[in-house]
């Protein structure tokens, strides 16, 4: 999953208390957290999982090696920094960032992809008041 998917809003969102009854008689929630595997804790669940995960990191990785050998070591550094710099700028935790800049940079705006259609943030499971959540990404809760 790219930069726009539900990791980059999970990170801004305000933790939610688990309700649940903690102590020595406490049941297992199994609709909210599913059949409990050993096996699914220790290994992917498909031999792509790992590489479907870290795509985007090998692509940027071999990207950065063939700029290197073409065009020497200031090139990869410096589209580093702008990848940096882009990564820094956000809008307000509870607004939707489509991440143009950081898709131009990857030459990805050209293209329509799998999160462009089913990332509607209009569907988004993650809604919050504006007030709580800015508060708590400043600190102040």
């Amino acid at each position: 999953m790219n930069s726009r998917g539900a990791s980059s809003l999970l990170k801004d969102s305000v933790p939610i208390a688990d309700f649940s009854v903690s102590g020595p008689f406490e049941s297992y929630d199994l609709l909210r957290r599913g059949f409990t595997s050993v096996k699914n804790e220790l290994l992917p669940s498909h031999p792509l999982e790992l590489s479907e995960k870290n795509f985007q990191l090998n692509q940027d990785k071999a990207n950065f090696d063939t700029l290197r050998n073409i065009q020497g070591l200031h090139a990869p550094l410096k589209l580093q920094m702008e990848f940096r710099a882009v990564k820094q700028v956000q809008r307000l935790p509870f607004l939707h960032s489509s991440n143009l800049a950081l898709d131009t940079l990857r030459g990805n705006d050209g293209s329509i992809g799998f999160e462009d259609i089913l990332n509607d943030p209009s569907q988004s499971e993650i809604m919050g008041e504006p007030h709580m959540m800015m508060e708590y990404k400043l600190g102040l809760l």
